[in-house]
């Protein structure tokens, strides 16, 4: 039998992995994969803003998060810098600051490494529940939103005309893109989080043949890639987080083998 922690580390990757599959699909289809990156580095100002005020540490870098996202929308409609422009202007502003706060706080013992790349094995029961509440939240959310989300990807200027409102399905995305930051940060840490949100949509991408079923099916496949990932620590006592990413690529790496009648999906796609 596994011991404890080994039990939790499965049950909050898996979970994770259910929430990132369908969150994934619409990173790739709308080519968000910096924005996602924007965000997760950004988690390392709301650590460090926890530290020195003594907040919730998934609290704060869900709302550092969340500011970042509404920032970049205000910036954005602006018209000044284009968005990828924008993007590494955050991206790197924020991890910056976050990483500058921490070295003057020279009375917090701090583990940036166990931040950077996550530390599954020391999840808790509290984080578990954490992160499969999350997660239902998370994946609810987006099903109730699906057709206005899935109608602003393929031509939001046609969703806005139908009454779908895809200003507000953005925002609300976004917001569950850091939702999902602050819960999967423990886990496989600042680095690795859109790792873990992009590479299993991309390998499911190869396989569905439905937006729907590209979703199923990358969470499934992210599900695989934290079992395999953890086996492969226990077994070659590797650091956990980037195992399980290791797992999705090669997950992936297989997806790109060839099949006959193989046809990508995408946003367009509907069956």
């Amino acid at each position: 039998m596994f011991d404890d922690f080994f039990i939790r580390a499965m049950l909050a990757g898996i979970g994770l992995a259910l929430t990132t599959g369908p969150l994934g699909c619409f990173v790739i289809w709308r080519r968000m994969a910096y924005f996602g990156d924007t965000m997760a580095h950004s988690a390392l100002l709301g650590v460090a803003l926890s530290l020195f005020f003594s907040l919730n540490l998934m609290v704060s870098v869900f709302v550092v998060a969340a500011v970042v996202s509404l920032i970049l929308i205000v910036l954005q409609k602006r018209h000044g810098l284009s968005a990828d422009a924008l993007l590494g202007i955050l991206s790197h502003a924020t991890l910056a600051i976050g990483l500058v706060m921490v070295a003057f706080m020279t009375w917090v013992r701090f583990d940036l490494i166990a931040f950077l790349f996550g530390d599954i094995l020391a999840v808790t029961q509290a984080d578990v529940a954490f992160v499969w509440i999350g997660g239902v939240v998370v994946v609810a959310v987006i099903a109730y939103l699906w057709r206005p989300l899935l109608a602003a990807t393929v031509n939001a200027e046609l969703a806005e005309a139908e009454g779908l409102q895809p200003e507000r399905a953005r925002v609300i995305f976004m917001l569950l893109m850091a939702l999902v930051i602050a819960i999967a940060m423990k886990i496989v840490g600042i680095m690795l989080i859109t790792s873990l949100l992009i590479i299993p949509a991309a390998a499911a991408r190869r396989f569905a043949t439905t937006p729907e079923w590209m979703a199923v099916m990358a969470s499934v496949i992210g599900a695989f890639a934290v079992i395999i990932g953890l086996f492969g620590s226990l077994t070659y006592d590797t650091p956990s987080g980037p195992s399980i990413v290791v797992a999705a690529l090669l997950l992936f790496l297989v997806s790109l083998l060839p099949r006959p009648g193989s046809k990508a999906v995408d946003a367009n796609s509907r069956g």
